[in-house]
């Protein structure tokens, strides 16, 4: 009896193969991927913690009782803390990082944020961007520039965050991802 070949599995999207049976996780995108127009949810979603806001607090040294002061907000019309804006910047920033520029080798702007709904502890986050623009670089025509519009949202969907994004990304990332094995 005859074994029949099997074909070799497809690579899964998301992935590329780096060896016999083996992948590897793709991380960010090249100034192709990146296209005016394409809006990009990313995930997974954060939940903020206690222990995140009041270390962000000591961290910065910020000092101010809407964020650590129960009763200062009550009295000032807030059920509970805020989180500080820094810190719900910071985490919806972070999660647009592995999809959008993951192979970044420079952030070159950060414009137009707005602070738009209050976070509290325990707000779950999700972050989307858009991309408005890209072009390769003239400085670097190894490098793209591109630029995105970043909106952060709380667990209603209301919008909490928002801004512009400028950053580097390969012109070629099969190359880069070859050289660095990422």
């Amino acid at each position: 009896m005859m074994h029949e070949q099997q074909p070799p599995p497809s690579v899964p999207a998301g992935f590329r193969p780096v060896g016999e049976g083996r992948i590897r996780e793709v991380v960010g995108l090249g100034l192709s991927d990146l296209v005016p127009g394409r809006v990009i949810e990313h995930r997974p979603a954060r939940t903020v913690t206690e222990a995140e806001h009041v270390q962000v607090l000591a961290l910065m040294g910020n000092e101010a009782p809407i964020h650590s002061d129960t009763e200062y907000c009550r009295r000032t019309g807030h059920p509970q803390v805020l989180v500080c804006g820094m810190l719900t910047l910071n985490i919806v920033l972070g999660m647009t990082v592995r999809s959008t520029s993951g192979m970044t080798t420079g952030n070159l702007a950060l414009d137009e944020v707005r602070w738009t709904k209050p976070v509290h502890v325990g707000d779950t986050l999700s972050a989307q961007s858009t991309v408005l623009s890209a072009r390769r670089s003239n400085s670097r025509p190894d490098q793209g520039i591109v630029t995105c519009r970043v909106d952060g949202f709380n667990q209603s969907g209301e919008l909490v965050v928002t801004g512009t994004r400028a950053f580097l990304v390969p012109a070629d990332p099969t190359a880069v991802r070859n050289a660095t094995g990422y």
